[in-house]
């Protein structure tokens, strides 16, 4: 899942990254009408809503998951959308989710100000990142030592073309709008007035470095700016507490247990602050170790309850016995065994997850309430 997300924030670079696969909120149905083709007209009405799309279910009992990337931010603000909602949608069919991140969604986002030069170097940079992402996620006998290669090609590419990328964004960026960015005032969280005054300064003298292409000096600038800014971070995205780490575990751990944990969590806490890594590693790595031990894995009936889709008895049987099989085989450090309970699960559910799989649309033209919306190129 790191690997996954790495990725998208790769190809993506300044641009919101959409991500449906993992959310399973709650949604009111929404109607939609399709034929799967290469070019589609759909019509219909709104399952759940992220970032970047939407997903529909048709009236042809089909789902869909819309692609919004080509559109603007400001357009997907005006465009209000709520569950419930018949849309009208246009526009093409795609294999999977990694095919709405194009160069053409990339450079959106850009400043007007890059040049043409620059934007090939970005292009050709771009779809060498889209191979090696090809290459990791297609089905191969690459081992993780050639995989861990790829992607730190694909970190290399990332931090060049960055390097291109971020003269041509600070230059369109005031202090102000830099800091409008990190949602303070939406947490109505006050920045003190001597604390930013400071802050715009040493911002100012960043930028500065930055287009002169000063890294080192820039870095140490920005730590500056870093450490009068983390107060108010920590307060915008304040750190889970111990209970909220336990995740209503309490009642499963002896009080003595308890005491130690909680022991152990503010030093790693009190590590994480000092910025003592490795004396955070240890505690952490033990203070989870512990916990382990009291975590109650979901039972297959809660685990199955997440598909949106049911299977035959005869299957859901079979599913059941290995589902407990391979839990009983992880707690026993089995792991080998435990993976191949795993693969003769999996194989038994992945023809139910395929024939239940969504039909991806990359959006090329939205109607919703009579407005029409057509990317902004």
């Amino acid at each position: 899942m790191k690997k996954t997300w790495m990725i998208a924030s790769a190809l993506t670079i300044g641009m919101a990254v959409l991500t449906p696969l993992q959310a399973g909120a709650a949604s009111a149905e929404k109607t939609i009408e399709a034929s799967v083709q290469k070019e589609q007209q759909i019509k219909g009405t709104v399952k759940s809503i992220y970032m970047n799309g939407i997903n529909l279910k048709g009236q042809d009992g089909k789902k869909y998951f819309i692609s919004f990337n080509k559109f603007s931010t400001e357009q997907l603000e005006k465009m209000n959308l709520v569950e419930g909602q018949e849309i009208s949608v246009e526009g093409s069919v795609v294999e999977n989710y990694n095919d709405f991140n194009t160069f053409e969604v990339y450079k959106k986002d850009l400043p007007k100000e890059v040049t043409k030069e620059d934007l090939v170097k970005l292009e050709k940079m771009f779809n060498e990142m889209k191979k090696l992402e090809k290459e990791i996620n297609e089905d191969n006998d690459y081992s993780v030592e050639e995989i861990e290669k790829k992607f730190e090609e694909m970190d290399k590419i990332y931090d060049e073309m960055y390097k291109i990328k971020k003269p041509y964004v600070l230059a369109n960026k005031s202090f102000d709008e830099y800091i409008e960015e990190y949602g303070f005032n939406e947490s109505n969280i006050i920045i003190k007035e001597n604390d930013k005054k400071q802050l715009k300064a040493i911002y100012e003298e960043w930028v500065k470095l930055e287009k002169n292409g000063d890294e080192e000096k820039a870095n140490e600038k920005y730590d500056e700016f870093d450490k009068i800014l983390q107060p108010y971070l920590d307060e915008l995205y304040p750190p889970q507490t111990f209970e909220e780490t336990l995740d209503g575990l309490e009642s499963e751990i002896p009080a003595e247990t308890l005491a130690k944990l909680k022991i152990i969590f503010e030093d790693a806490r009190k590590a994480d602050k000092d910025e003592n890594e490795e004396l955070s590693n240890q505690l952490w790595n033990e203070f989870y170790e512990i916990l382990d031990q009291y975590y109650v894995p979901a039972t297959f009936e809660e685990y199955m309850a997440d598909f949106e889709f049911e299977v035959s008895e005869a299957d859901s049987k079979q599913l059941k016995q290995l589902y407990e099989e391979a839990r009983a085989l992880n707690k026993n450090e089995e792991l080998e065994k435990a993976a191949e309970a795993w693969d003769a699960f999996n194989k038994i559910l992945d023809p139910y997850i395929t024939a239940n799989k969504e039909i991806l649309i990359f959006a090329s033209k939205l109607t919703i309430n009579g407005q029409e919306y057509l990317p902004q190129h």
